[in-house]
């Protein structure tokens, strides 16, 4: 399991350099070159890295290899193939990893506030463990964090009603949400007891792209796979 960052690629201004964002206005070239240079970092063949059409959705599936038309609209994915890596895309939004390594089962979520409101991360426990999986670890990677994710008192509302651990209030006493509390209890009611977090703020960390302290930027990633045996 990685997180990359906004170092080392070759996108410029204001995307500059590691963007991983395929559809934000950056040169498609660059986030090719992009792509191509983390998946090697990580030891994975560039042609056999899954990315989605993440729609903020409850929706995951099942992969074998990248897709090769046009993404579906998927948040979630998970498979059983040794090398195959799957990568989330993120600017503010929570990239959820999951793994049974010794059942041989990896999953990505894509959890923004609609996602995580809809369960993503939850469908995705599900998916893998009708699959087999049994003791999963999850990595909860950055996030606006919630001191940092100032919403309308009504949508803050409207999501502790599904999701009351998400409740949360800004530095300044405003509205907000704290999307990696309530991941953390979706996780702990799916029954999932290891969960790790990396708990950088991206609107509050240079080194990370944030949509809301930006605007216009690019989109880093988590990636998780399996190691193919020697």
């Amino acid at each position: 399991m990685a997180f990359t960052d906004r170092h080392g690629g070759v996108s410029a201004g204001p995307y500059d350099t590691r963007n991983l964002g395929g559809a934000v206005g950056d040169d498609p070239s660059a986030v090719a070159r992009n792509r191509a240079l983390t998946a090697g970092e990580f030891g994975l063949d560039p042609g056999a890295v899954v990315f989605m059409r993440q729609v903020h959705s409850p929706d995951v599936a099942y992969v074998t290899e990248p897709f090769t038309q046009q993404l579906p609209a998927l948040d979630g994915v998970c498979t059983d193939r040794p090398g195959l890596g799957l990568a989330v895309l993120v600017a503010d939004c929570a990239p959820v990893l999951l793994a049974d390594p010794a059942r041989g089962l990896v999953g990505a979520a894509h959890s923004g506030r609609a996602g995580t409101v809809a369960g993503v991360v939850p469908a995705l426990v599900a998916a893998m463990r009708a699959r087999g999986a049994g003791d999963l670890v999850a990595l909860v990677g950055p996030m606006a964090c919630g001191a940092c994710y100032e919403v309308p008192g009504e949508m803050r509302a409207e999501v502790a009603e599904e999701l009351p651990e998400a409740w949360s209030v800004t530095r300044e006493g405003t509205p907000a949400l704290d999307l990696r509390a309530g991941i953390a209890a979706q996780l702990k009611r799916a029954g999932v007891a290891d969960v790790r977090h990396d708990a950088r703020c991206t609107i509050e960390t240079g080194d990370l792209y944030s949509y809301r302290r930006d605007h216009i930027t690019g989109r880093f990633a988590g990636y998780v796979w399996l190691t193919p045996a020697p």
